[in-house]
Parts: structure tokens; C-alpha cells; sequence
């Protein structure tokens, strides 16, 4: 079944860049863990997913270990406090939610006394929407500014959470306009985090390089 799941979501993928004119392959699949047990992840690892999103420092941690996980790319996706900073840096090879200048200077710390790179994203709050993290569009060319000066620390790109809407095309205007902000602030090869289950679609027609899929690809989360 997951495999089943698995294959769907990549020919949804493949089609709707085949719409836009994209390469399939310039969008990585992020399967999303959130509440998923580890024999399911193990399974989707074992059906060829290579990259994990995980919500929760903790939550990624215990499964790391329970999973025999190698060559596999852990993305922090959710909100991340600066008193997780260090764990953070430990567990994941690519953080979405860098949001503030203080959290970066953090990660940079912890990146550095462990003699390491780090890959980060700037989080933007495009819709603007009190609920969701994420720097103000019109401050994420200084928050990435920042942290390029940051020795550790490398922006590979910039992340946006579209509201919840019945109708995926209302999340059209949000990844457009983080696409556009690219073009205004970015570098060439900056990546654009954006889409989930319901969603996906629209954000790889609108340039999305990282979709995070959990409920089309795991199913639903049992409460």
C-alpha cells in the first residue's frame, strides 16, 4: 500500500511538471513523519524514499535511533526554538525553519563547535497569518544576509506554509509570491520548500524544488 501511495505522488509530481515544463528531478520528495510510527517510516525507506521531515527535535531523535537510516537526509520542517539549537544541528543535514536572526546565530554556534556545515532555509510568512512562523517577506533578504555571514551556515533557499484551504489553487498566490521573492533576493540554485498532501501540485507548477508530503504518501495519522 505505501508503495502503492509512494508511486502515485511521484506521477503526480512527474505530471505536474510536465505541466510547468520542469524536470521531475528538480523536485525532491520529502516524506513527512510527523506521528508516524518507525516500521512505517522503515518501510518507505525501504521503498526508496531517501529524505525525512521531521516536526519535532525529540521525535526525530528517537527515530533516528530506532532506524537503520543511512544515506538517508533528515529535514527539520517545523518551528524550532533556539533551546533546541544544539540538538538540531546533531540530527538534521537541511533545517527549513530558520526564522529570526537569534536562531541562526545559535545554530551558527552550535554548527561551529562541532566543526561543521549546516544547510538552512529562511522560513517566510507569506500569507501573514498570526498562526505561522516565519520572518515577514519583506525582511527575509535581510534575515538571509545574516546568515551568509554566519562561517557554519549556508541559505540554501527560502520555505513558506500556504494557509489550509479546501481548494488547492488558494495556495497558488502563496507559492508565487515565494517564487517571486527568489527571484528579488535569491541566488541562482536557491531552493523553494512548499507544498504538502494537499497542495503539492500547485507549488511544483509554481517552482517548489522540496515538496513535503505526509498524509498522501503515510495516509492518515492515527490519533
Amino acid at each position: 500500500m505505501l508503495q502503492q501511495r509512494l508511486n502515485g505522488v511521484r506521477d503526480r509530481i512527474r505530471r505536474a511538471c510536465e505541466r510547468a515544463g520542469r524536470d521531475p528531478s528538480s523536485v525532491t520528495l520529502v516524506g513527512v513523519t510527523k506521528g508516524i510510527p518507525s516500521s512505517r517510516i522503515a518501510e518507505a525507506i525501504a521503498a526508496g524514499v531517501t529524505d525525512l521531515g521531521e516536526n519535532r527535535v525529540q521525535e526525530a531523535r528517537q527515530k533516528q535511533a530506532e532506524l537503520a537510516s543511512a544515506g538517508i537526509r533528515w529535514h527539520l520542517i517545523g518551528h524550532l526554538q533556539r533551546n533546541k539549537a544544539q540538538e538540531a544541528v546533531e540530527l538534521f543535514q537541511l533545517i527549513h525553519s530558520v526564522d529570526a536572526q537569534p536562531l541562526a546565530e545559535s545554530l551558527e554556534r552550535h554548527a561551529a563547535s562541532r566543526s561543521r556545515r549546516l544547510d538552512v532555509l529562511v522560513q517566510v510568512n507569506v500569507s501573514g497569518e498570526a498562526s505561522k512562523s516565519g520572518c515577514r517577506a519583506e525582511d527575509a533578504a535581510q534575515l538571509a544576509a545574516a546568515i551568509a555571514r554566519c562561517p557554519h551556515l549556508t541559505v540554501k533557499g527560502l520555505m513558506t506554509i500556504a494557509p489550509l484551504a479546501a481548494d488547492p489553487q488558494a495556495a497558488r498566490p502563496v507559492f508565487r509570491a515565494l517564487r517571486e521573492l527568489r527571484e528579488r533576493i535569491g541566488q541562482p540554485g536557491w531552493l523553494l520548500s512548499m507544498g504538502m498532501s494537499q497542495d503539492f501540485e500547485v507549488a511544483v507548477e509554481e517552482g517548489a524544488n522540496l515538496v513535503r508530503v505526509g498524509t498522501a504518501l503515510f495516509g492518515e495519522r492515527t490519533p
